[in-house]
C-alpha cells in the first residue's frame, strides 16, 4: 500500500511522525508530507523538536522559536526553542510561588534553586516534551507532522510520557496521603479543614496533560510513525533494532520510506567503477529491505539532483512520494 493510499484509507490519523538516523531525509519528508496535505485543503502544522532542525533551511524562512509560522495556504511550520520554554517555565514557577505563599518577591535561596534546577541536563528535554504536549493537546490543526530527533533521542522523548506518568502517580499518591494526614491533624486540633490543595491540583493538571499526550502518541487510529531508511546495511540493522524498541513503547509504526535510491538504468550506462559498485551494493540491500520489511515499505524516493529547499523542490518531492 502506497503512502497516499495509507493516508486516504486512514483519515483519522492526524498525528504523523517521521524518524530515523540523522541525515536520512526525515525533515524533508516531513515538509513534503505537510505540503501535500495542505494542497488537499487540510490545515497542517509541521514541527520539529530537533535543536539542529532544518525546517528553516528547507522552507527558506526563519521560523526557529517564533511559534507556528505561516508558510503557504493551510500550512504552518514551527521549530521549538527549548531555552524560551525553560525561561517561561521559570517564570511560571515564580508566579505560582508568589501566589501560593502570598509574598511580594522570590527569596534569594529559592531563586538560586530555580536557576540551578533549570540548568540540569534533563530540563531541556522536559521543556521540549512540555512544548510538544502543548502543541498536540490543543488540536488547532487537521494534521500534525512531527519531525523527530534522531532515533536514540526520539526513543528518549517517546519514553518520557511513561516515565513522567509513573513519577506523577507516585508523587500524587504521596501528596494525597499527606493531605489525609493534614486533615486528620486539623480535626484533632479542631481547626478548620485545610484549604484546597494547590499542590495536588497542580499535579493532577500535569498528569492529565501527560496522559492526553501519551494517549495520542500511542493511538493507532490517530497516529502513525514512519521510519526513513536508505539501502545500506547499518541503516537497515539500526532501523530493525529501533522498530523493536518503539514497539515496546506502543508507538504505532505506519511503515518505512526508502530514500536516496539510485536509478538502476545507470548500470547499463558507461559509469565510473565507484558508481557501478554502489549500484550493485544498492541492489543487494534493496532486496534485503524487501525481504525484511515487505509490504510495510510505503515509498521509494530517488536520489534527487539537488537538496530539497524551497517550495518548488518540496512540491517535486511531494509528487514523488504521493503522486501527481
Amino acid at each position: 500500500m502506497s503512502l497516499k493510499d495509507v493516508f486516504l484509507q486512514n483519515p483519522n490519523r492526524r498525528y504523523i511522525m517521521f524518524g530515523g538516523k540523522g541525515g536520512l531525509g526525515k525533515t524533508t519528508f516531513s515538509a513534503a508530507t505537510a505540503f501535500w496535505l495542505a494542497q488537499q485543503g487540510k490545515r497542517v502544522l509541521v514541527f520539529s523538536v530537533d535543536p539542529q532542525a532544518s525546517l528553516s533551511d528547507i522552507f527558506q524562512k526563519d521560523i526557529f522559536g517564533k511559534g507556528a509560522v505561516p508558510i503557504m495556504e493551510n500550512l504552518w511550520a514551527q521549530e521549538i526553542d527549548a531555552d524560551s520554554h525553560i525561561k517561561a517555565y521559570q517564570n511560571e514557577i515564580r508566579k505560582k510561588i508568589l501566589d501560593m505563599y502570598g509574598i511580594d518577591s522570590i527569596p534569594p535561596e529559592i531563586e538560586d534553586y530555580i536557576q540551578a534546577a533549570s540548568a540540569e541536563p534533563a530540563m531541556e528535554e522536559s521543556a521540549i516534551f512540555d512544548a510538544v504536549v502543548d502543541i498536540v493537546v490543543k488540536g488547532d490543526y487537521d494534521y500534525y507532522i512531527y519531525d523527530l530527533v534522531p532515533l536514540g533521542h526520539a526513543l528518549y522523548y517517546l519514553s518520557m510520557a511513561k516515565v513522567y506518568d509513573e513519577w506523577i502517580n507516585r508523587i500524587t499518591k504521596l501528596r494525597q496521603e499527606m493531605r489525609e494526614y493534614e486533615e486528620m491533624v486539623s480535626r484533632i486540633k479542631r481547626e478548620k479543614e485545610t484549604d484546597e490543595d494547590q499542590i495536588l491540583t497542580e499535579l493532577m493538571y500535569i498528569k492529565n496533560r501527560i496522559n492526553a499526550s501519551s494517549s495520542i502518541l500511542t493511538d493507532k487510529e490517530k497516529t502513525a510513525f514512519y521510519f526513513v531508511i536508505t539501502p545500506e546495511e547499518m541503516i537497515i540493522l539500526d532501523t530493525l533494532k529501533a522498530a523493536e524498541l518503539f514497539a515496546k513503547f506502543d508507538v504505532p509504526i505506519g511503515g518505512y520510506v526508502v530514500n536516496r535510491v539510485l536509478p538502476m538504468e545507470l548500470r547499463s550506462q558507461n559509469v565510473p567503477a565507484y558508481l557501478h559498485n554502489r549500484l550493485a551494493m544498492q541492489t543487494k540491500y534493496m532486496d534485503k529491505i524487501g525481504e525484511t520489511f515487505g509490504d510495510q515499505v510505503r515509498a521509494h524516493v530517488p536520489e534527487l539532483e539537488r537538496d530539497v529547499t524551497g517550495l518548488a523542490m518540496i512540491e517535486k518531492l511531494a509528487k514523488i512520494m504521493y503522486g501527481q
